[in-house]
């Protein structure tokens, strides 16, 4: 395999990831302009938010293991396709009912996707340079999130919150009928193997029934403990996602689209940074540790929770510009590794499945109840209270993953290590 395609395949999943992002965070920006128009309640508008990750974190699983059955290049351009269109049917709404529906289906849609991106990464990179890997395709997450953000306020001020569905969802249509031309298939393992040479197998790809995935996780504590954290970090991200614009609106007096920009902007191009230099540390720390890559997201997911509090309670432009950028380059830290560090301890062939477990976890249980809990808090307590208690489950994050590095890692990396290096020999493989 040309050395420089497997870096073309990070850019070209680069994109798909921007409109990923961009497409779920578009509506997040007009929620006053919901609220006006179709009456809704905070706690409906929350609803909207966690509808789509209850969905996405329900199916996840199920669209993992499905990722592990079939080529991963159909899976990511088909799932491209189908939330893209779901994003423009959107614009049709006319009541709460119908938006609830298409923000669950669109969750649907997304769900399939990095499953399939990142088993596909983890067959390009090897364990030198997969955290740098996924760092970067992790930025597309953030300019995603600034774009879905600004872009849709913006739009929406001069057309109609309507219009930014329609230019989200149109764009990704174009996208993925452009990139089928140029993606391919890797062999699965390859990178691991030593054998990243495109479209052929080292050994047969065995499908893996769900039942003995959940044995092989259940022997492997360090995959329930990144599970764990994902939950608690993803917890107060999705409340960043969903009601840091309505916040500034409401407390700093801001545009749609203004709020939508600061909403977005610090924090995201701050994680942008911080993002690959959480990918370029791991990178190091993993040549010296089984535990370097979780390391490094401990570090950084513990130093989110004071960022976040200062950004909720602090009443000045400045200082909330300064909270946001330090939390940012802080959050990059951590999600430039949220993957790659569970590919240190599965084995190839249940990635996508891991992947779809892990975004079960992040996105069910902890962003599909932030939404409605900051929206029942802030009736009771204010916004900016609510926003503040949340930025404790980073602590406990932090302290999950201390425990995976001390007590489990070391064992976990070892016997993954030694099931892959048995299989350059010996096939079929089995992940008992």
């Amino acid at each position: 395999m040309n050395d420089r395609y497997k870096w073309y395949v990070v850019g070209m999943l680069w994109w798909i990831a921007f409109f990923n992002y961009a497409d779920r965070q578009a509506i997040f920006s007009v929620f006053p302009l919901l609220e006006r128009d179709l009456h809704l309640s905070p706690v409906q508008l929350g609803l909207l938010g966690s509808s789509f990750a209850w969905v996405y974190g329900l199916s996840a699983p199920f669209a993992g293991n499905l990722v592990d059955r079939i080529r991963r290049k159909t899976a990511i351009l088909a799932g491209l396709q189908t939330w893209s269109l779901i994003c423009v049917a959107t614009a049709f709404s006319r009541n709460f009912r119908q938006l609830l529906f298409f923000r669950g289906a669109e969750g649907l849609g997304e769900t399939v996707y990095y499953p399939a991106s990142m088993s596909m990464l983890g067959d390009y990179h090897g364990k030198t340079t997969r955290s740098r890997a996924m760092g970067i395709h992790q930025a597309s997450v953030y300019v995603g999130i600034i774009a879905g953000g600004f872009l849709s306020g913006l739009i929406a001020q001069h057309y109609g919150w309507r219009s930014s569905f329609v230019v989200f969802g149109s764009c990704g249509i174009i996208l993925g009928v452009i990139l089928n031309k140029f993606l391919r298939e890797p062999a699965r393992g390859s990178a691991d193997r030593g054998n990243a040479k495109a479209g052929v197998l080292p050994v047969p790809v065995r499908k893996i029934p769900m039942s003995e995935f959940l044995k092989v996780i259940c022997r492997t504590p360090t995959v329930l403990m990144l599970m764990l954290a994902f939950m608690c970090e993803n917890f107060t991200a999705m409340v960043l996602f969903t009601w840091m614009p309505s916040f500034l609106y409401g407390k700093f007096h801001l545009s749609l689209a203004g709020a939508g920009l600061v909403a977005t902007a610090y924090i995201q191009i701050a994680s942008m940074v911080g993002s690959p230099l959480g990918g370029w540390l791991a990178d190091s720390l993993r040549k010296r540790t089984p535990g370097g890559r979780i390391i490094v997201q401990a570090v950084g997911i513990l130093l989110e929770a004071p960022f976040a509090v200062w950004c909720a309670l602090t009443g000045s432009m400045r200082a909330l510009a300064a909270a946001l950028i330090l939390w940012g380059l802080s959050k990059g830290l951590y999600e430039a590794n949220i993957f790659a560090s569970v590919f240190d301890v599965v084995h190839p062939q249940i990635r996508g499945t891991a992947t779809g477990f892990m975004n079960m976890m992040g996105w069910l249980v902890g962003g599909g109840t932030a939404p409605v809990v900051i929206g029942y808090l802030a009736q009771r307590e204010g916004l900016s209270r609510a926003i503040a208690a949340s930025a404790s489950l980073y602590v406990v994050a932090s302290l999950i993953l201390t425990t995976a590095v001390v007590a489990f890692v070391r064992r976990d990396v070892a016997k993954m290590e030694a099931q892959i290096a048995a299989e350059t020999v010996v096939s079929p493989v089995s992940v008992g």
